[in-house]
């Protein structure tokens, strides 16, 4: 499970930066992608969706800054109700592609570069003269 987020981002940066003839083809079909999936119809940001119950996600939400916790506490709620109620907010509350923002990945990388660094230091050998 470790790694598996810093992974995905890494090769996501590879490909709009290294590959430009595959960015331009992915690029539009995210876009669809994004609107179709509908959750900033409902409030929600890409990170809000990150699932709760890794450990190193855990650790990262821990990591936040109280005002955005409470932020993403209330974005979830708000958006537990709406798919309660079979509803979305109105249009001019929709979540704007500009407000979308990562908040929760540099944490989420933090505590996986911790975890790896870790990793490593309690593996390495002590080699004695």
């Amino acid at each position: 499970m470790t790694g598996s987020y810093l992974r995905t981002y890494f090769l996501a940066k590879y490909v709009t930066s290294n590959a430009p003839a595959l960015a331009k083809l992915i690029t539009p079909l995210q876009g669809f992608l994004i609107e179709t999936n509908g959750y900033r119809k409902m409030g929600l940001r890409y990170d809000d969706l990150i699932a709760e119950e890794n450990p190193i996600v855990q650790k990262a939400i821990n990591r936040l800054p109280p005002k955005e916790y409470y932020d993403r506490v209330f974005r979830i709620r708000r958006a537990h109700q709406l798919s309660l109620m079979h509803q979305l907010l109105p249009k001019e509350e929709y979540l704007k592609p500009e407000e979308d923002v990562r908040y929760l990945t540099p944490y989420i990388l933090e505590v996986e570069a911790e975890m790896k660094e870790r990793e490593y230091f309690d593996t390495m050998a002590v080699v004695t003269k």
